[in-house]
C-alpha cells in the first residue's frame, strides 16, 4: 500500500548558489516533501505516524545551516537524510530558487527529484 503524504512550500533563508554574492547574502528558498509510505500505521497508533513535525526540523537544518553551490544538491541532501529518517517507499523533493541570477526576468527555477530506499547490501558470502 502507498499513501502520500505532502509538505508544501515550506520557505526557509539559506546561502546556496555558485556566486560568491549569492552565499554572502543568501537568499529565499522553497522546498516540497511528498513521502509514500503506509499512513494506516499512523491511524492504529500515533507513535508510529510519520513525523512532518520532524521532517521539517531536517529540512530546516539542511536549508539553513548548510551551503550548496546548486539547487540540485541540495535537493538530493534533502532526500538522503529523509530516506535515512524514515521506512518510505518513494521520496520526492522540490526546491524553488526564485531569485535565479540568469541576467534576464523568470519566476523561479524548480529542481524535483525523486529517490528511492537504497537495498541493503550484504558483504557475506552464502556458503
Amino acid at each position: 500500500m502507498s499513501d502520500r503524504l505532502l509538505l508544501k512550500n515550506m520557505i526557509f533563508y539559506g546561502y546556496h548558489g555558485a556566486f560568491s554574492a549569492e552565499k554572502e547574502l543568501g537568499q529565499r528558498f522553497e522546498v516540497d516533501l511528498e513521502v509514500y509510505t503506509n499512513l494506516q500505521y499512523g491511524a492504529d497508533d500515533p507513535e508510529l505516524a510519520f513525523s512532518y513535525v520532524d521532517a521539517y526540523t531536517i529540512i530546516k537544518d539542511i536549508v539553513e545551516e548548510q551551503e550548496f553551490q546548486l539547487p540540485e544538491i541540495l535537493a538530493e541532501n534533502i532526500a538522503d537524510e529523509i530516506l535515512s529518517a524514515y521506512d518510505l517507499e518513494k521520496v520526492v523533493v522540490r526546491v524553488r530558487k526564485p531569485f535565479v541570477p540568469v541576467g534576464g526576468v523568470m519566476d523561479y527555477l524548480e529542481v524535483e527529484i525523486t529517490r528511492y530506499p537504497r537495498p541493503l547490501t550484504s558483504t557475506a558470502y552464502e556458503i
